[in-house]
C-alpha cells in the first residue's frame, strides 16, 4: 500500500470477468476479463486516485462481486448496486441498506433500456427512498428518449438524490426526452455523469453538456469513465479523460473529480487516501 495525495475521482466503472453468473437475455455480455486489479492500475496510469464501481447491467442484481471489490479496497472505492425490481423492500429494507453503506456502497442503479419503468410511487420504492435518503445515497438512473419523459415526475420527487448517467444520452431528434433531462438538472437533488460521449454522439454530448451548463449548477456534474467501455472498447482511457477535460476545461473538469465527487458520494477529502498498489501493471487504456 502506497500513500498518495487525495485527488481525482472517476465516478463510473465496471468490473467482471468470464463465468460469473449472468441474466437471462442480457444485451451483452463480455467474454473477456475486466478485474478489479487491472481497473486499479488503468486509474494508478492514469493520475486518479479513486473510482467508483458501478453493478453491471449483465450481472443483474447479484453484487457480490462487486462487494468483494469494495472490501479489498475500502479506502480506494465506492459503489453503486441493482436489485430486483421484485424485492426492492428486501433488498433497500433499512438493515440492508445500513449494512451496504458500511460496506462502501452509495446508490442504487436503474439501467431501464429496453426494460419497462419502474413505478416508483409504489410503498416499497418509497421507503426504499426514504433509506436511500437517510444514508445520502442516490437512485442512478440510464433511460432514453420517452423514458425521461414519462419518469420526470416521480424522479423530481424522490427523497433522495438522482444521478442520470451518459448525459441522458441525448439524441437530436429526441427533443423531448433532452428537455426533460434539462429540467430536472434545474433541481437541487439531480446530478448527471458526463460520460460515455460514445453512447450518443461526441457532437451530441458536446452540445448536451454546454446546455447543462447553463441550465444548472455545475457543482451538480461528475465524471465518468465508463471503464472498460462495454459494447465500445476500442475507447481509451486516457483519451476519455482528455475528452472530458476539453469539454469542461481546466478548473470544472478538475472540480468535477474532486469536490463534486467528494459531496455526491460522501467521500472525506483527507490530505492523503490509501490507494492499493495494483497488481497488474495495464496499459494506459
Amino acid at each position: 500500500m502506497n500513500e498518495l495525495p487525495a485527488a481525482w475521482i472517476d465516478t463510473h466503472a465496471h468490473i467482471f470477468e468470464p463465468g460469473l453468473p449472468t441474466v437471462a437475455g442480457a444485451r451483452y455480455v463480455p467474454t473477456y476479463a475486466a478485474p478489479l486489479s487491472r481497473y486499479l492500475a488503468v486509474l494508478a496510469a492514469n493520475g486518479v486516485a479513486r473510482g467508483v464501481l458501478v453493478q453491471p447491467s449483465f450481472l443483474g442484481s447479484d453484487n457480490s462481486y462487486l462487494l468483494a471489490a469494495l472490501a479489498s479496497a475500502p479506502a480506494a472505492l465506492r459503489g453503486v448496486v441493482v436489485v430486483s425490481p421484485d424485492r426492492v423492500d428486501a433488498d433497500l429494507s433499512p438493515s440492508r441498506v445500513r449494512d451496504l453503506d458500511a460496506a462502501g456502497v452509495r446508490g442504487v442503479r436503474l439501467n431501464l433500456i429496453g426494460q419497462p419503468l419502474p413505478d416508483l410511487y409504489l410503498p416499497e420504492w418509497e421507503a426504499a427512498g426514504q433509506s436511500m435518503a437517510r444514508h445520502g445515497w442516490h437512485l442512478e438512473v440510464q433511460a432514453s428518449g420517452t423514458q425521461w419523459s414519462a419518469l420526470a415526475a416521480a424522479l423530481s420527487n424522490w427523497p433522495s438524490k438522482i444521478v442520470i448517467d451518459h448525459l441522458g444520452l441525448p439524441h437530436a431528434q429526441n427533443p423531448g426526452a433532452i428537455h426533460a433531462v434539462l429540467q430536472l438538472f434545474s433541481q437541487a437533488h439531480v446530478w448527471v455523469k458526463v460520460s460515455g460521449p460514445y453512447r450518443s454522439s461526441p457532437q451530441e454530448a458536446a452540445d448536451m453538456f454546454a446546455r447543462l451548463v447553463r441550465n444548472g449548477s455545475t457543482d451538480r456534474l461528475v465524471f465518468g469513465s465508463d471503464w472498460p467501455f462495454t459494447r465500445h472498447e476500442d475507447q481509451a482511457y486516457g483519451s476519455i479523460l482528455e475528452w472530458g477535460r476539453t469539454l469542461a476545461g481546466e478548473e470544472l473538469f478538475d472540480r468535477m473529480m474532486t469536490t463534486n465527487a467528494q459531496t455526491l458520494f460522501g467521500w472525506a477529502d483527507p490530505t492523503t487516501c490509501r490507494r492499493a498498489e495494483p497488481a497488474l501493471q495495464g496499459p494506459r487504456d
